[in-house]
C-alpha cells in the first residue's frame, strides 16, 4: 500500500486543502513529494507555493519527473526560477531536460549568469553517460592549504555543495590530484598541509562512461560519492550514491520490463495512458503469436503419431511447460549475473558445463515425477517416452535460457531482451519437435 492510500485510510481528505497543508508541512519532503504526486497540479501548486522556499525546493526535487513537469506549467515564472534556482545543479539539468523550448525561454532568462551556464553545461551530455547525472555541487581544496584553512573554506562552501563530507584536490589546471576526507581535516592537526592528508590516485570516471558502469563502481567500492574527470584529467563533476541508487533502480526495472517481453517504461505503471501500455506490449506478443508457429507445425508434422497415441497429447502442456519455466529460471540467473558483472563473456564455456550438470538433475528428478502418470494414462512405453522427453527438455530449455543472454551480450544488445517469454516459446517449439520425434521412434514400429 503507497503512502497516499495509507493516509487516505486513516481518514485524509484529499480535497480538504487546510488539512494537507498541515501534512506537507510536517512531513518529509519525500512524504510530501508522494502526496503531491497523486494531487491534481493546481492543488499541488498551491500546497507547494504555501510552503518556505528551502523546503519547497527540498519537495520539488523528490517529485516525480511528470509532475515536476506539470507543475512548471502552471507555476508563474518569478516563483519557478526562486524554486529551480535553489534546487541542487542536477536537478536543475534534469528539469531543464524535461521543459518545452518555451518554457525555457521563459525560466533561463530569470536565473543567475553562473547557473545558466550550469545548466547548459550539465544538460549537453548525452543520456545514459556519467555527464548525465552527475553533479556540479561539489567542494574543491587547493593542496598549498593547511588543514585549519582547508576546514574554513569547506566552511564557506558547505551550503551550496550537496556534499563536503569528501573535498577534491585540484592543482592549478583543475586536474585531479586526490581527495581528502572531512575527518581527516578535523582530527589533523591545524598546520598540517592537504597535500599531505589526501588520498592520491583517487577514484574516478571519465565523462562519456555508462550511468550503469558508475552506479556499479559507486556499489562496489562503496563511496559516498565518485568524481568525474574529462580526458585532460580535470574534475567537471560528481556522482553522489543517491543519484546512482536511482540509476540502478531505473536499470532493474527497464530489465524487469524487457525480460517480461515489456518495452522499456518512462512514465510510471499507474499513470501511463492507456495508448502506451499497449504499445509496449503489442510488438512482442505478434512476434511471439507468429514465433509459436513453429510448435504449432511440429505438432502437424507428427499427426500420425498423435492419432495413433492419444494419450500422448495429456503430457504435451506439462512436457513443453517444463522445458519453458527451466529457461526462464536460468535466463533470469544469467541476465542478472551479466548485468552486476557476477560472469562475463569468457565465463560461458564454464556455465555452460556447470549449467548441464545441474540441468540433468533436475531434469532426472522431474522425470521421476512424472513417470508414475505414464503407467496411469498409458502404459511403460509411454512412461518411458514422457520420462526421457522430460530429461531432454529440462536440459535444451536450461541451455538456451543461459546461452541466449550471453549470445545478446557478445552481439553488443542487451541480455535482458533474452525474455522469458521469447525463451519459453524457442524453448515450446524444441518440445515438441524433441517430444514427438522420440515417441515416434519408440511407439511407431
Amino acid at each position: 500500500m503507497s503512502l497516499v492510500e495509507e493516509m487516505i485510510e486513516d481518514g485524509l481528505d484529499l480535497s480538504d486543502n487546510a488539512a494537507l497543508a498541515a501534512f506537507i508541512s510536517g512531513a518529509h519532503p519525500v512524504d510530501a513529494a508522494a502526496l503531491l504526486d497523486s494531487l491534481e497540479p493546481e492543488q499541488a501548486r498551491d500546497l507547494l507555493l504555501a510552503e518556505p522556499l528551502g523546503h519547497q525546493t527540498e519537495i520539488f526535487g523528490y517529485l516525480r519527473g511528470e509532475t515536476q513537469e506539470a507543475l512548471a506549467h502552471v507555476i508563474e515564472r518569478a516563483r519557478l526560477v526562486e524554486i529551480v534556482s535553489e534546487m541542487n545543479a542536477d536537478d536543475r539539468a534534469d528539469l531543464y531536460n524535461r521543459l518545452t523550448e518555451e518554457q525555457r525561454d521563459a525560466l533561463m532568462p530569470g536565473l543567475a549568469r553562473a547557473e545558466r551556464e550550469d545548466i547548459r553545461r550539465l544538460a549537453a551530455h548525452e543520456e545514459g553517460t556519467a555527464g548525465a547525472i552527475m553533479t556540479s555541487d561539489y567542494a574543491v581544496l587547493a593542496p598549498d592549504l593547511t588543514a585549519r584553512e582547508a576546514i574554513e573554506s569547506l566552511r564557506r562552501e558547505a551550503p551550496d555543495k550537496e556534499t563536503i563530507y569528501r573535498a577534491y584536490v585540484l592543482d592549478a589546471e583543475r586536474k585531479l590530484l586526490g581527495s581528502v576526507r572531512l575527518q581527516a581535516l578535523i582530527l589533523a592537526a591545524p598546520e598540517t598541509r592537504v597535500d599531505a592528508l589526501m588520498e592520491r590516485g583517487a577514484l574516478s570516471v571519465r565523462m562519456e562512461e555508462s550511468q550503469e558502469e558508475v552506479a556499479r563502481k559507486i556499489a562496489r567500492y562503496d563511496v559516498l560519492a565518485i568524481p568525474v574527470i574529462n580526458e585532460s584529467g580535470e574534475l567537471v563533476g560528481i556522482v553522489t550514491h543517491d543519484d546512482a541508487m536511482d540509476v540502478a533502480q531505473a536499470e532493474a526495472t527497464e530489465d524487469f520490463h524487457k525480460f517480461a517481453a515489456h518495452g522499456a517504461m518512462v512514465e510510471s505503471v499507474r499513470d501511463a495512458p492507456i495508448r502506451t501500455l499497449y504499445q509496449k506490449r503489442i510488438y512482442w506478443l505478434v512476434m511471439l503469436v507468429f514465433a509459436n508457429i513453429f510448435s504449432g507445425a511440429g505438432i502437424a508434422y507428427f499427426e500420425d503419431t498423435i492419432a495413433a497415441y492419444v494419450a500422448l497429447v495429456f503430457f504435451l502442456p506439462l512436457l513443453i511447460d517444463s522445458g519453458g519455466n527451466a529457461g526462464s529460471q536460468a535466463a533470469t540467473l544469467m541476465v542478472r549475473a551479466l548485468a552486476t558483472g557476477e560472469v562475463v563473456i569468457r565465463d560461458w564455456s564454464r556455465m555452460l558445463g556447470r549449467e548441464l550438470l545441474v540441468a540433468i538433475l533436475l531434469g532426472l528428478t522431474m522425470a521421476l515425477a512424472v513417470t508414475p502418470l505414464g503407467y496411469l494414462r498409458g502404459d511403460h512405453l509411454i512412461a518411458i517416452v514422457v520420462a526421457l522427453t522430460m530429461v531432454l527438455v529440462v536440459i535444451t530449455g536450461s541451455l538456451i535460457g543461459m546461452s541466449l543472454p550471453f549470445l545478446l551480450h557478445r552481439l553488443k544488445l542487451d541480455p535482458a531482451t533474452a525474455s522469458a517469454p521469447l525463451i519459453t516459446s524457442i524453448a515450446d517449439a524444441t518440445g515438441v519437435i524433441v517430444y514427438f520425434s522420440i515417441a515416434t521412434a519408440i511407439l511407431i514400429r
